[in-house]
């Protein structure tokens, strides 16, 4: 089974979705007071789990036609983007081992990608 090039951005597209849910749930947890009761009156944890579904359905969408193994090791890219999204918004360093760590993830991706041929 050949994994179609949709498939491949479609489970790209969720990763980068995903990646967004995060960080809202991060500034809707700084915001979460008076316990979980709340928690469906703080629009951005209600914006975090909306951008996690949304990503789901891109991921079932993605893995619809595709290898599994081809794609599900794509969804590691959304800690790329978590790393990013994390720097730009809440101002968390960039160290070296943080950027050693997605060299790794990123040769692993390629790595099983370049195993599909």
């Amino acid at each position: 089974m050949k994994t179609p090039i949709t498939s491949i951005l479609l489970v790209l597209l969720a990763s980068f979705i995903g990646s967004f849910g995060a960080v809202f749930l991060k500034i809707g947890a700084a915001k979460l007071k008076g316990g979980l009761r709340y928690l469906f009156l703080n629009p951005a944890l209600v914006a975090g789990v909306a951008l996690f579904v949304l990503s789901s359905v891109a991921f079932v969408l993605g893995i619809r036609h595709g290898e599994l193994t081809i794609l599900y090791p794509l969804v590691s890219l959304s800690n790329l983007w978590t790393v990013l999204w994390s720097r730009i918004y809440f101002k968390e360093p960039l160290t070296g081992g943080k950027l050693m760590g997605l060299g790794l993830i990123l040769s692993g991706a390629v790595c099983i990608g370049l195993g599909n041929r």
